[in-house]
């Protein structure tokens, strides 16, 4: 049986994709009025995201208990590598860590360093690296690859969305807030940091595509773009990637969540440029 995937439910990967390489997905959770939703199984009233007080948590230890021991024995014996958010986002890789120690199989534990579809590339990538044939370590170490290379960016209208979970530093805060400046941001060593900033959001946009084809150079690339309720400004955003960057092997378009959208809020856009991902027939 091949290296089983685990990842958790930031991955924004589409549920077809998923299910094709039998990539598994904890839940995430998104936390209001004393209620907690999983996101990928409970139904979110779509509003909910922009309700202020609304809170997000990682996945729990006994889902990822779960989740990592069904795997394992579903791999009879030839292991599991669980891909999760940066462990400066989110407390999921940290419960990852702890649950994976109470496992005696070939268990090993990725910090993808990012949020959203470049978590789902880099498991993406350690799945058709198990569907190859490899092992536990072959996987891991595709996995660690991707994670070391993959470029993610994203416009926001604002950043009190992250400002308020506290998920960009100060200074950054203070920048994107200026003169109501419309922020690109990107992901360094885990965190998320302002990149540019935009008098428009059309020019941060635009700006973000530019810096996309430069990221992507005229390599082999994966191309992702994620959204927040912004499906039109996906597809054109898309359809200029496709036109401009030579030598894309795959790409997809997915909506971001219902726990990163109550980070990003309503009409964020994200580019992920990926490195080693084979095409997806």
């Amino acid at each position: 049986m091949p290296v089983v995937i685990v990842t958790d439910s930031s991955c924004c990967l589409p549920s077809e994709i998923a299910d094709r390489f039998d990539i598994r997905q904890v839940p995430l959770h998104v936390v209001y009025e004393g209620r907690d939703y999983r996101e990928g199984i409970d139904e979110i009233p779509p509003g909910l995201i922009s309700t202020p007080g609304v809170t997000t948590s990682g996945a729990i230890p006994a889902d990822l208990e779960e989740a990592f021991g069904q795997a394992l024995e579903d791999s009879k014996g030839d292991g599991v590598v669980a891909v999760h958010m940066s462990r400066k986002l989110s407390s999921t890789w940290s419960a990852a860590r702890v649950v994976a120690d109470k496992f005696d199989g070939p268990l090993r534990v990725v910090d993808s360093r990012s949020v959203g579809l470049a978590v789902g590339f880099t498991a993406l990538v350690a799945a058709q690296e198990s569907a190859r044939g490899g092992g536990c370590d072959r996987v891991y170490e595709a996995a660690v690859r991707e994670a070391a290379t993959i470029e993610s960016l994203i416009a926001v209208s604002d950043l009190d969305h992250l400002r308020a979970s506290g998920r960009i530093s100060a200074a950054s805060r203070m920048l994107g807030s200026a003169l109501s400046i419309k922020p690109v941001l990107h992901t360094v060593d885990g965190s998320l940091a302002l990149r540019e900033r935009h008098r428009t959001f059309s020019k941060a946009l635009a700006k973000m595509v530019d810096s996309a084809c430069e990221i992507s150079g005229a390599r082999p690339v994966a191309i992702g773009v994620q959204h927040c309720n912004a499906p039109e400004a996906a597809d054109e955003l898309m359809s200029e990637l496709l036109r401009r960057i030579p030598d894309v092997v795959t790409s997809m378009i997915t909506p971001l969540g219902p726990v990163l959208s109550v980070h990003v809020g309503e009409g964020a856009v994200g580019v992920t440029i990926g490195s080693t991902l084979t095409p997806i027939e």
